[in-house]
């Protein structure tokens, strides 16, 4: 549990007041830099990392109190994303029909699922 930064205790107010953040969290990582790893293979040692410190500001969090908008954002991408289809396939099938031979430099991209940005939120 060191590096969740969800695992907070609740504050008796969880609204910011417009503008302001919600929350700010603090997370503490290691990392390696090119020079330090570098500098070890010279001196035949091992690589100590570095500590890198990141202060996350929260301005909203979609999933508080059951909120909707992420499901109604990633139901608009899904549409989006068969009708960008929908267009492509057609435009295939007109190309093919034609019989010109541009048909072979079709490339149809596949649609994306929505589950991806549900997953991005």
């Amino acid at each position: 549990m060191a590096r969740t930064a969800h695992h907070l205790r609740l504050s008796l107010g969880n609204s910011a007041p417009p503008g302001r953040a919600w929350r700010s969290v603090i997370l503490f990582d290691l990392r390696y830099s090119s020079r330090s790893v570098a500098e070890a293979v010279r001196d035949s040692r091992r690589v100590r990392p570095q500590v890198v410190r990141r202060v996350v500001d929260v301005y909203c969090f979609p999933r508080h109190n059951r909120d909707r908008s992420v499901a109604r954002w990633s139901a608009t991408e899904e549409r989006r994303a068969r009708q960008r289809l929908r267009r492509q396939a057609g435009i295939a099938r007109r190309l093919v029909n034609a019989d010109t031979g541009a048909a072979d430099d079709i490339d149809v991209l596949p649609a994306n699922h929505r589950h991806g940005s549900l997953w991005l939120a």
